[in-house]
């Protein structure tokens, strides 16, 4: 008797919408992250002798603070609102932005507020459309074909974070900053035009006692009730935070590239992309391999513990391609990582509620990062930016020894473990 054929690898992309959305979002993100790279590196340009650290920390202070306030908002909104309508909107918003920044630099910007205040209000922005988006994507696959659908949008976005910041590093050095910018202006239209495309897409509401949906603090308090009520799903999100918070190095490779490693703009570019070449490897295992791993909850230790670990070594590092695995590694562990975490929290999260667990995840997915690279900014102006990257790594790895320590439900996780969700 002929065996069952295995599931595509590709399966999630069967669904109409979901591939849209899917290769869409791939031209946007590689904009985004073409604009990242360009941003730390004008930063780096503009910033005063002496306080290029402190410069680029700042860079993920302003991204940081919107995120705080409008994360659990967000949250509510996503699931009290029809979640396309919202990113056709986030999506505009952010167009504008990314236009004018461009405009900016390209009439010859020479202080950092402005780069400071456009990124902020992208991050506003952002913290809108992440909870609508995340949300979404339960709704346009069929839910046994939701671990292959993140697993896909993990490599979508590792393979866009190769392209952007490589693009960045070629047209940063042939055409200028403001182009890179202006590029990433263009790249949202394709999210907007995918999703005015979309058919069919399911609708959600919050539904509240009475049958209308509705904000309140109520419902914002539901879902930190929700979050934190889980112990699976609240140490995932601390291992998040407190991994993503001591390791940011990525803000600090502008200063490794122009004064330690000595490679100008093309070389930073191949840098800032690595850890997206390792990912884009995990990446593309993982999807084959994720619905294989039973033992879900140590995976995910260890890849945490790996990503702290490279880390150190990028920090010590002094030869290109030495620093240049380093980081393809903290991006391969980082992506085994972060398929792992999304597939517990949408599992186990139902429809209803998955925009306030997504905004209050935000917190902890973007607000380690961006605090983080606050902190790597600080302690690198103070002390120098590899001790600042070596003392991250050393921090990750207590941290998450800590988590695994204090939740002994992550250590026993494993695949049959995963509830079904309405």
């Amino acid at each position: 008797m002929p065996s069952e054929p295995s599931p595509s690898r590709f399966v999630a992309l069967r669904s109409r919408n979901f591939r849209l959305i899917w290769i869409s979002l791939l031209i946007s993100y590689s904009g985004s992250r073409m604009e990242t790279a360009a941003i730390l590196w004008q930063v780096a340009l503009l910033a005063p002798a002496g306080r290029k650290g402190l410069a680029l920390g700042m860079v993920g202070l302003v991204r940081v603070l919107p995120i705080i306030v409008f994360s659990m908002l967000s949250g509510v909104a996503a699931d009290a609102f029809d979640r396309r309508r919202m990113m056709l909107i986030t999506q505009s918003v952010m167009t504008v932005f990314a236009a004018a920044l461009a405009w900016l630099t390209f009439r010859g910007l020479s202080v950092l507020w402005p780069i400071y205040a456009l990124a902020a209000l992208t991050s506003a922005a952002n913290a809108f459309d992440m909870p609508a988006r995340q949300a979404l994507y339960p709704n346009l696959v069929p839910r046994e074909h939701l671990p292959n659908a993140i697993s896909l949008n993990t490599i979508m976005f590792q393979i866009a974070s190769v392209i952007g910041p490589s693009l960045a590093g070629i047209v940063i050095a042939a055409l200028g900053l403001g182009w890179a910018y202006a590029f990433n202006t263009a790249s949202f239209l394709a999210v907007i035009v995918a999703l005015l495309m979309m058919r069919d897409v399911p609708g959600q509401a919050l539904v509240a006692a009475d049958g209308e949906k509705r904000l309140s603090l109520r419902a914002a308090i539901d879902g930190f009730r929700f979050v934190f009520a889980s112990p699976t799903i609240r140490s995932t999100m601390l291992l998040d935070f407190f991994a993503t918070f001591f390791s940011s190095a990525m803000t600090l490779l502008p200063i490794f590239a122009q004064d330690i490693l000595h490679v100008g703009a093309s070389g930073y570019g191949w840098l800032y992309a690595a850890p997206s070449v390792g990912a884009l490897l995990a990446g593309g295992l993982m999807v084959r391999a994720v619905e294989g791993i039973d033992r879900r909850g140590a995976v995910l230790i260890g890849a945490v513990g790996v990503y702290g670990l490279a880390t150190v070594v990028f920090g010590l590092s002094r030869d290109f391609w030495l620093t240049f695995g380093c980081l393809a590694v903290v991006g391969a562990s980082d992506t085994v990582s972060t398929v792992l975490r999304n597939i517990v929290r949408q599992l186990e999260t139902p429809d209803h509620i998955r925009g306030r667990m997504t905004g209050v995840n935000m917190i902890f997915f973007l607000g380690g990062p961006q605090f983080g690279e606050m902190e790597a900014g600080l302690v690198a102006n103070w002390l120098g930016a590899p001790f600042s990257v070596v003392s991250g790594g050393l921090g990750c790895i207590a941290a998450t020894a800590w988590v695994v320590a204090a939740t002994p439900a992550l250590r026993a996780y494993r695949k049959e473990s995963a509830p079904e969700t309405t």
